[in-house]
């Protein structure tokens, strides 16, 4: 089954975001003309998600093109060049930002002076390798699932978080399609609440039924073998497959392993850091304090208060049951399975 929206869409001249602040409350569409708002929106979790930022990052390089060659016909690449690092420095830690930056630099020194109409060639592949990896991945680790069981998700790894269909959210799209799910339960994901305000969002959209829990339940859920998977997404993995992803991750992979439940990480191979040996050498995002003080602007913390705010966390891989990409699937991933896997991949 296919998501029924996308939260991407370029519509000829500028690209247009559903607003995922302002979920599930109202469906809003920004509208975007530069590449400098573009950054600010990823920074502020406008879009969110790391190859739904890949692929707008990607699509905002075009903005930065299509401006910057109108303002001054003979010295555009410099403002480009600019933006595009701005870009790249909105959130640090998802590896497919970075990724799909460097492939709009790629064709952009290939492309010559007049590179507008190559660059959204390439964004919009990018976009739509994007969708037919999700595809795949879901078809891949819905293939892991028995009929009769149970998952519970975690952060939002669905249409909105990716071009469209989903990463994890893919798996159980794909897995709910083929009659194998039972019950589809959703951590809520504090303190931006992804889990509650997103995916719970999609799935009844998609008309999938869904259970929320707290994020405190998840262990008690396992101990009363509600569930038989945990199935996330990841922004990034390292060589010997440790998994950055949202925080509270790790705290789930613990759980699981305890209890016995299946952890399965969705991503697609424009995630894997093949660069980088492992999870230790990632830049962990720290958030804003007020993002775990406040709710909707309004403190609900003691005053005097601090809080400590990091975004992602990394699961050892020893703790990962199934890595789930478009090109198949690693049981036990370590770093020589993902180097063999690796290296069997075609070169692009």
């Amino acid at each position: 089954m296919k998501s029924l929206f996308q939260a991407i869409n370029w519509s000829g001249s500028s690209l247009q975001l559903l607003d995922q602040r302002r979920l599930p409350d109202e469906e809003v569409y920004l509208d975007f003309t530069d590449a400098p708002a573009v950054a600010d929106a990823i920074r502020d979790m406008v879009v969110r998600g790391a190859p739904a930022i890949g692929i707008t990052a990607a699509y905002a390089v075009v903005l930065a093109a299509q401006q910057h060659i109108t303002r001054s016909p003979s010295d555009w690449r410099t403002p480009l060049l600019r933006d595009i690092q701005r870009l790249s420095d909105a959130r640090p830690t998802a590896v497919n930002l970075v990724w799909a930056l460097q492939r709009m630099q790629r064709r952009l020194s290939r492309a010559g002076d007049a590179p507008v109409a190559a660059l959204l060639d390439e964004a919009k592949h990018i976009h739509q390798e994007d969708i037919d990896a999700n595809i795949q991945m879901g078809k891949h680790g819905a293939g892991l699932i028995k009929k009769g069981d149970s998952v519970l998700t975690y952060c939002n790894t669905g249409s909105l978080a990716t071009g469209g269909y989903g990463t994890a959210l893919g798996v159980v799209r794909s897995a709910w399609a083929a009659h194998k799910l039972d019950r589809v339960f959703a951590g809520e994901t504090r303190p931006w609440l992804q889990g509650a305000r997103l995916t719970a969002w999609e799935l009844v959209h998609d008309e999938i039924p869904v259970t929320l829990i707290t994020d405190n339940a998840a262990a008690f859920l396992m101990q009363n073998k509600q569930v038989q998977w945990v199935v996330t997404g990841a922004d990034r993995v390292a060589a010997n497959g440790d998994v950055i992803n949202k925080i509270g991750t790790y705290q789930l992979a613990v759980s699981c392993r305890y209890h016995g439940v299946k952890m399965m990480v969705a991503a697609p191979l424009s995630t894997l850091d093949m660069e980088m040996v492992d999870g230790s050498q990632v830049t962990i995002e720290q958030r804003p304090e007020a993002e775990v003080l406040e709710l909707s602007g309004q403190r609900i913390a003691a005053d005097g208060a601090t809080a400590w705010n990091p975004a992602f966390d990394v699961t050892p891989a020893a703790l990962v049951d199934y890595l789930v990409t478009e090109a198949g699937v690693i049981a036990a991933p370590d770093t020589a399975k993902l180097a063999a896997f690796h290296s069997g991949l075609p070169s692009v």
